[in-house]
């Protein structure tokens, strides 16, 4: 058999594991658990964070969503304005205002960035530090500035957090997908980050897997402050996925304890905090992409944060990445044109089986499921995207967002 043959059979034999063996990754029925008022009938103090750099443009489809919450208990929002030059903080105020009755809304400054901090964790360090000197909540709601949330959506994460005793709940937004290319990017970008971070692994009490979809997470104050957060990761590009690592690694504080939960895993190890994650139905980001640049920016920021700044890993997913989505169409191709009948059968079983786990993602975006075929196609612009961030990296201009470009954490005074 040919080289290509082999590859082909690798490819085939890959997606055999991904399909049964990474956790259902593709699966996309993994939504708020089942919930209820608490038993009490008290319901918990909740600070909403929003950390907010140049939003004023999405604030007016945001902002009033959380402003408007019916929820029967205590809630403050706060939008902390990081240096923004757009009049961010102006807006905000005038939405606020524009919303009577709805939840009080602080607006402030973290003011100068310090050294070794990025941006959206100094500002929401600024807002927790506030929230516990004049709320003193027992949780902290950190959404961004551009997720807009449904009338009922902090009731819902409240409930599901205290009726399964979680540490830490996050939902992860339905992004936009409007343009030819969000629809080709995006439910793509949320199926590559299932596939990395499968949520039943996530999900799973002592599971070692951990990840957060940071634009909508409720975070057990207590929790927060084990994990001594955001302190502990403040130089993190990738604040959602360290964020859920280190929740779970502190473990459960006594407030988790009193509430009946295990202090100790199976084998005499303390028990890791508790996480859910899971796809959201009422939280949307409403942040437009209308050009490519835009969405190649949003995910070549942090891709070669997400590999350790590691040319070893980097070379490793470059490969895998070809082995198993690229491969499988050009075995086609090839094995139609040379005749290899072994080649093109493994190649399509291999395409088809990829396409088939695809299918999901593009029903919960209401998507055509004519875009299935095309996700070599995909993987394809994502491993540029990839590569193009180690690039940046190595030319002192990666991780670079709005204005920002941070350091290397090692180098990170």
């Amino acid at each position: 058999m040919s080289a290509l043959t082999w590859i082909a059979l690798a490819s085939l034999a890959a997606w055999a594991w991904l399909l049964l063996g990474q956790g259902l990754f593709w699966r996309t029925d993994i939504r708020l658990p089942p919930r209820g008022a608490p038993a009490d009938g008290a319901w918990p103090t909740v600070a909403v964070v929003v950390p907010a750099r140049d939003e004023a443009q999405v604030l007016p489809m945001s902002l009033p969503s959380l402003l408007e919450q019916d929820y029967p208990g205590r809630a403050v929002v706060f939008l902390i304005d990081d240096g923004s030059t757009d009049g961010t903080a102006k807006t905000a105020r005038v939405l606020a205002a524009n919303c009577e009755g709805g939840l009080p809304l602080v607006v402030a400054s973290p003011g100068a960035l310090e050294p070794g901090w990025t941006g959206k964790l100094w500002a929401v360090r600024h807002g927790i530090t506030l929230a516990r000197a004049q709320l003193a909540p027992e949780y902290l709601l950190l959404t961004d500035a551009d997720i807009a949330h449904e009338p009922d959506s902090l009731r819902e994460l409240v409930c599901a957090a205290r009726s399964r005793d979680l540490d830490l709940v996050s939902q992860m937004a339905r992004l936009r997908v409007e343009t030819v290319w969000e629809r080709l990017i995006v439910p793509a970008f949320v199926y590559f980050f299932a596939q990395l971070y499968p949520f039943r692994w996530v999900n799973r009490p002592g599971a070692r897997t951990a990840a957060a979809a940071g634009g909508c997470v409720l975070l057990r104050t207590d929790a927060a402050e084990r994990a001594g957060v955001p302190e502990s990761i403040r130089q993190s590009v990738i604040d959602d996925v360290a964020l859920a690592r280190v929740v779970k690694r502190a473990g459960r504080g006594p407030a988790a304890r009193g509430a009946g939960a295990s202090a100790v895993a199976p084998g005499g190890r303390p028990a890791g905090g508790r996480l859910w994650l899971g796809l959201a139905e009422r939280v949307d980001s409403v942040r437009p992409y209308t050009h490519p640049r835009e969405l190649w920016r949003m995910v070549s920021r942090s891709a070669y944060a997400q590999l350790r700044h590691s040319p070893t890993l980097l070379v490793v997913t470059v490969v895998g990445l070809a082995v198993i989505y690229l491969a499988p169409p050009v075995a086609v191709g090839a094995g139609v044109w040379q005749g290899e009948r072994v080649t093109w059968l493994a190649g399509g079983l291999a395409w088809a089986v990829m396409a088939g786990t695809f299918l999901p993602m593009l029903r919960y975006y209401r998507q055509s499921l004519w875009w299935a075929p095309l996700l070599p196609l995909m993987a394809a612009l994502y491993l540029l995207m990839t590569v193009d961030s180690a690039i940046q990296h190595y030319r002192g201009r990666g991780a670079a967002w709005k204005g920002r470009t941070y350091a290397r954490p090692e180098a990170a005074p």
